[in-house]
């Protein structure tokens, strides 16, 4: 399978290149940054695809800055739908499929229990919104697409939660953690398994799977309690409290979901894959740390 990757410098990009690219791998990769693909570039994606000709583009290119993304809502569109379109329409161009990786934050929070594909979308911020109409854009532009929910995404690359608090684990006596937002960690690892595992499906097999899925590992926590155990479990020199606080002692420009924990049963059931627990995840995240 000849497989192109978008935004391959990014922690999602880097770690699906490299687990495509592992051992014996029977698959033809091409990973391109930004430098490589503007995907806000209608004919940069089409010049590029035509190029390479792959069969599946995974489109790991995001604008994914939530707060900054308030005031700077043009940008956000600019990637999260305007991008997605471009390469939406590139694909229907060359008949390749489209993976399309989206957010836990096109929905409200208002629900205790995991999301569905089917629950209603209600973003409530820029971030969520653009990305959800991205997801549109796909919907209405590509022939053969599979968007992928994903939440609370962290790795040992690049910018994110669980990096952030090992940092300040070195910094600090005590990290002061919002107790009161519920969702699913998500190694980027366990992630690009489950890519990996979908890609073994035929061509034909994958444009029959064509629809929106969920992608998380099982269980629900808080940031609060992800925190106090990436810090229990990094072997750390120095070991902070993890002092629980409420959304509200902790205000930020956008507003986040307080329930976003995604249900992956529909994802299990197509393509038989299932992640393990949020835990195993962050053991083996913990495990390859370069300290």
């Amino acid at each position: 399978m000849k497989v192109l990757i978008t935004g391959a410098n990014g922690q999602l990009g880097l770690a699906l290149a490299r687990r495509l690219r592992a051992g014996k791998s029977i698959h033809d990769v091409v990973a391109l940054d930004r430098s490589g693909l503007d995907i806000a570039n209608a004919v940069a994606c089409r010049e590029t695809l035509a190029l390479h000709a792959p069969d599946v583009v995974f489109n790991c290119a995001a604008y994914t800055a939530v707060d900054r993304a308030e005031t700077e809502r043009d940008a956000a569109y600019a990637i999260n739908e305007t991008g997605a379109a471009n390469l939406a329409q590139s694909c229907a161009d060359i008949d390749a499929m489209l993976v399309h990786f989206s957010t836990d934050y096109v929905f409200d929070g208002e629900t205790t229990r995991p999301y569905v594909e089917t629950d209603a979308t209600a973003p409530l911020g820029v971030y969520g919104a653009s990305k959800l109409a991205g997801e549109n854009a796909v919907r209405a532009l590509a022939r053969h697409f599979a968007i992928v929910r994903l939440s609370w995404v962290y790795s040992n690359d690049g910018a994110n939660f669980y990096k952030t608090m090992l940092r300040l684990a070195s910094e600090r006596d005590t990290l002061r953690v919002v107790a009161d937002q519920f969702g699913t960690p998500n190694f980027t690892g366990d992630l690009c398994d489950a890519m990996a595992h979908m890609l073994m499906r035929s061509r034909s097999e994958l444009r029959a799977a064509t629809g929106t899925y969920h992608l998380s590992a099982s269980g629900v926590t808080t940031w609060h309690q992800f925190a106090s155990e990436i810090i229990a479990g990094g072997q750390l020199i120095r070991q902070p409290t993890v002092e629980a606080i409420t959304t509200s002692q902790f205000p930020t420009p956008a507003v986040r979901p307080q329930h976003s924990a995604l249900d992956a049963s529909r994802f299990a059931a197509t393509f038989g894959w299932t992640i393990p627990d949020w835990q195993a995840g962050l053991a083996r995240c913990l495990a390859q740390r370069v300290r």
